[in-house]
């Protein structure tokens, strides 16, 4: 049985060859045919996707992305949705830790910014595997937050991240707190308690890596 980000990827091909190559999405500016550039980048150009990291290189990553965003739709989808063997993060050694996240956070991303869009319910499975990998997240993106930040997956586990200070609480779904922890506050349903200034805070910050 495929792997929780291979079905996150036929999934999100699937959606991108449903709502079009003008949809919008959840990243600030793009389209669907900017998101499915950035993947194919990302997986196809390494010395492009580096960009996305080191800000040196984001000159260079826009470049290619944009290049590779010119490529018909039907073939644009058809890369997102067969990853090239050799990829360093798609590859069978890698494709699970680096992707089942990835994934899951773009097709939602798209998901998301459609009318009437509802919540998935994920196999308790599925929520562990976005769990495991959410909490690396959560530990990344809160490290410069002035508040003791309490991350809390009810049936799953908890963390506390930040950098101390005032206690404050997340607390949602594993795939909600990813979404949150990547800087889709606004999409993502989770529950936020604490003193009114950090908790308006996290509600707006930009988070994400």
């Amino acid at each position: 049985m495929p792997g929780y980000a291979q079905r996150e990827r036929q999934a999100i091909a699937d959606l991108f060859l449903t709502v079009g190559p003008d949809a919008p999405t959840l990243c600030e500016g793009w389209t669907a045919r900017d998101l499915a550039a950035h993947l194919v980048m990302r997986e196809r150009r390494p010395d492009a996707a580096a960009g996305i990291m080191l800000g040196a290189l984001r000159g260079h990553s826009e470049r290619v992305r944009r290049a590779l965003a010119a490529t018909s739709y039907p073939k644009l989808v058809a890369m997102v949705r067969a990853a090239p063997w050799w990829s360093p993060v798609s590859n069978p050694v890698t494709d699970g830790a680096v992707n089942t996240l990835e994934f899951f956070i773009h097709h939602e991303d798209v998901r998301r910014a459609q009318p009437e869009w509802v919540p998935r319910e994920l196999p308790h499975d599925h929520q562990e595997a976005l769990w495991r990998r959410a909490q690396g997240t959560a530990k990344l993106a809160l490290r410069r937050v002035r508040a003791a930040v309490q991350v809390q997956a009810p049936g799953y586990g908890e963390l506390t991240a930040g950098a101390g200070g005032d206690p404050v609480r997340l607390v949602g779904a594993p795939g909600e707190l990813a979404l949150f922890l990547s800087g889709r506050q606004r999409a993502a349903r989770v529950q936020v308690d604490g003193p009114p200034a950090v908790a308006g805070f996290l509600r707006t910050a930009k988070l994400g890596l």
